[in-house]
């Protein structure tokens, strides 16, 4: 059968499983990726600089720098995720994420109070989105519920096929004629989820399931995330004098999300009409983002560096596409013509997260080690999803802004050297972005050596936090709540080369 695409537009779908609170989280979380050196430190580097990535949090980190250089980094990812009552689901992949370099250009005048510049270019990726999800369950909330939330009230005859229609092309017209909310009623339809109270009558407004579960409905459920967030930066940093370092960076962001959620039912009652069912959604996000960053950093006396940022609003311009597919024995028979090459396309929408500003302060012993620590604040309540315009992101922002808070963050780290090796450790914590604390608190701790060679350098980190998530097993509509407890490990080796 003819497979093709359907736009439709915010004003009619807003309320998809993207372009809500979830989204807007996903984008704005780094993870503390980067070089060795600087997930060994848990990334507290703000008033360090001397560090390729440490330019994600002070800009005039590039002008502490003696001589030019390059570094190349790769890091292995685990994530584990476990799900009450699941067994703990591991996921490895290994990637390059972290490839720059900078140039520095010393004054020749002696008399200059400008002692230097640097010019930077970095790659990194802040965020992978390789993850996955799984658990088995019952529960009193199947997907019966899902599609009756979308079908009370809507008048059937719209939700029919016309005469010579396919079942495919009604599903992307009714989509995009008529939205998001008419397009899943379609599907419980003929899905044979649930049915119309008078079948016969197409004002019908009101909606009936055709499952039974009186105990509860066994579900299995399945999450499965791939992509990335990458940050390429091109910074520009000066000494002035001594004792003064000031930075500036240009960040532009390339991101690419795949998101599949697979959902089966069974164990229904016995005289349930529906003995079996599966709704899996794909969604596909692309797109790219903006932002810049300017900094300083001091010296008060041998002993004592503190730092200072701001990082602008990030403003991410993203592409949706979305994809499902439905089930049961009591489906239509050309269901399967609605698979994931139908695609419904959205407008391009934006999501703006929060500024955010970092103090840091360090202490330098000499050449024999150093302790730093910085502090970030981000209010994540003033998160937004844009056009402004569009009614259902109008809701949605208000939701964003009752639902999120202001976000506190502390990163501790510190090295000691002996001779030509370093030792590494840090520590971090970020609050909660959520005032009800669907997401926990994330704690980390890290670790990592190193070794001088002179001409260049070998680093490795060991950097791991864990976080608990409660979410729903669908972005909209009434559906199953998961706790899931959730351990990042990155091990990342560093090679860099001096000139």
């Amino acid at each position: 059968m003819k497979k093709y695409f359907i736009l439709i537009t915010l004003f009619v779908c807003s309320i998809v499983a993207a372009q809500n609170i979830t989204d807007v989280l996903r984008y704005s979380a780094d993870n503390t990726q980067g070089t060795a050196r600087y997930q060994a430190m848990s990334g507290a580097f703000g008033a360090l600089g001397g560090d390729l990535s440490s330019l994600n949090v002070n800009p005039a980190g590039s002008a502490v720098f003696n001589n030019s250089l390059i570094s190349f980094s790769g890091s292995n990812y685990n994530v584990k995720n476990s799900a009450a009552g699941s067994p703990e689901v591991n996921r490895n992949n290994i990637e390059l994420n972290q490839v720059g370099g900078v140039f520095v250009f010393k004054s020749t005048d002696q008399n200059s109070h400008w002692k230097k510049i640097s010019v930077a270019i970095n790659y990194d990726r802040i965020q992978n989105f390789d993850n996955q999800v799984s658990a088995a369950y019952t529960t009193q909330t199947g997907i019966d519920q899902y599609f009756l939330n979308f079908a009370q009230g809507q008048p059937l005859g719209q939700l029919l096929l016309q005469d010579g229609e396919f079942i495919e092309e009604a599903y992307l017209d009714i989509g995009a004629s008529l939205g998001f909310r008419e397009q899943q009623a379609f599907l419980g339809i003929f899905g044979g989820i649930i049915d119309a109270v008078d079948p016969n009558d197409d004002n019908n407004t009101d909606y009936v399931s055709l499952t039974n579960y009186a105990n509860g409905v066994n579900q299995t459920y399945r999450k499965s995330s791939f992509g990335y967030n990458d940050k390429f930066t091109a910074n520009f940093a000066t000494q002035y004098k001594e004792n003064l370092y000031l930075g500036a960076s240009l960040n532009f962001h390339s991101i690419f999300s795949e998101q599949l959620t697979l959902i089966t039912e069974s164990g229904y009652d016995a005289d349930s009409p529906v003995r079996s069912a599966s709704f899996d959604n794909l969604l596909r996000t692309q797109g790219s983002g903006f932002s810049f960053s300017l900094g300083a950093i001091g010296k008060l006396n041998d002993f004592i560096r503190v730092g200072a940022s701001y990082q602008s609003p990030t403003w991410n311009r993203l592409n949706d596409e979305f994809s499902q597919r439905i089930n049961s024995n009591l489906a239509d028979i050309d269901i399967n013509f609605i698979d994931f090459d139908e695609i419904n396309l959205y407008e391009r929408y934006t999501i703006k997260t929060p500024e955010k500003l970092t103090g840091s302060l360090a202490l330098v012993f000499a050449k024999t080690g150093l302790l730093s620590v910085d502090y970030s604040y981000q209010d994540m309540s003033k998160a937004e999803l844009r056009p402004v315009s569009d009614p259902n992101f109008a809701s949605e922002n208000e939701f964003i802004r009752n639902q999120l808070q202001a976000v506190s963050s502390i990163r501790l780290g510190g090295e000691y050297k002996i001779e030509r090796f370093s030792l590494r450790g840090g520590y971090r914590y970020e609050q909660s972005p959520y005032a009800n604390n669907v997401i926990g608190d994330l704690k980390g701790v890290s670790g990592g050596v190193g070794y001088d060679f002179g001409p260049s350098r070998l680093d490795f980190a060991l950097n791991s936090n864990n976080q608990d998530i409660r979410t729903n097993t669908l972005s909209t509509g009434p559906s199953p709540t998961l706790d899931i407890a959730t351990r990042n490990t990155n091990a990342t080796l560093t090679y860099t080369i001096n000139f």
